[in-house]
């Protein structure tokens, strides 16, 4: 009889890598890009998420629980799905391609404004959520008790205070999961270096290549 063996190759351990094969200003377009990505939704969640989840906290009617529920959807949608979804809203024949036709575009897919509006959809549940519980909690008493002020006034000087810690809860929530979003960017943005390719995709890529093993610092940083 034929002797048949059968190697199994161990992969290397962390603490004896020598060898570091990837590409270093790849790697630093990946972590500046996703960074200002997640900086850019932030900030868009919370100027559209806060007023949102006031008028949603302090509406009882049925179009305010339909756009609560409306908003919810990305909570159970797959991210491919939803990326698909907003991949026809901007594309050539969408909403997206008539605003992108004002500066001379034809499409709002595979650009940094277009993976900016799929993680603002994707992490607006997370935001909105939160910060409405947090308004609901305070309730209408602590601007009952202030007598006749602007409504505006209220917000900014009673209700904000008192609702603060949620509020930053929601920011860094919404912060770190655009951090971590994959498959909306990845369908919207098309894995573009130096353009739509975050860290997110960088990893996903490199744990394709054969010696990815030998490098696994990579996803653990991430």
């Amino acid at each position: 009889m034929q002797a048949i063996t059968i190697a199994i190759r161990r992969p290397a351990l962390v603490g004896g890598l020598t060898h570091m094969d990837f590409d270093s200003s790849e790697i630093s377009q990946s972590i500046a890009l996703t960074i200002e990505l997640a900086s850019v939704t932030t900030v868009i969640l919370l100027v559209i998420g806060v007023p949102l989840a006031w008028w949603l906290a302090r509406s009882k009617t049925f179009l305010s629980e339909a756009v609560a529920a409306l908003i919810a959807l990305p909570l159970v949608l797959p991210p491919a799905a939803l990326g698909f979804c907003v991949l026809v809203l901007l594309g050539p024949d969408g909403p997206g391609g008539v605003l992108a036709s004002f500066w001379g575009e034809r499409t709002l897919a595979l650009t940094f404004v277009g993976i900016v509006v799929g993680s603002v959809l994707s992490a607006l549940p997370l935001v909105v959520q939160p910060i409405r519980n947090a308004f609901l909690a305070v309730g209408d008493h602590p601007l009952e008790m202030t007598g006749r002020v602007s409504p505006l006034y209220g917000f900014v000087a009673i209700i904000a205070p008192l609702a603060r810690l949620e509020l930053v809860k929601a920011a860094v929530l919404g912060f770190s999961h655009t951090i971590g979003t994959f498959g909306v960017v990845m369908m919207i943005g098309g894995n573009i270096p130096g353009r739509t390719k975050v860290l997110s995709a960088y990893v996903v890529d490199y744990v394709q290549e054969p010696r990815w093993h030998e490098e696994v610092w990579l996803p653990l940083v991430w």
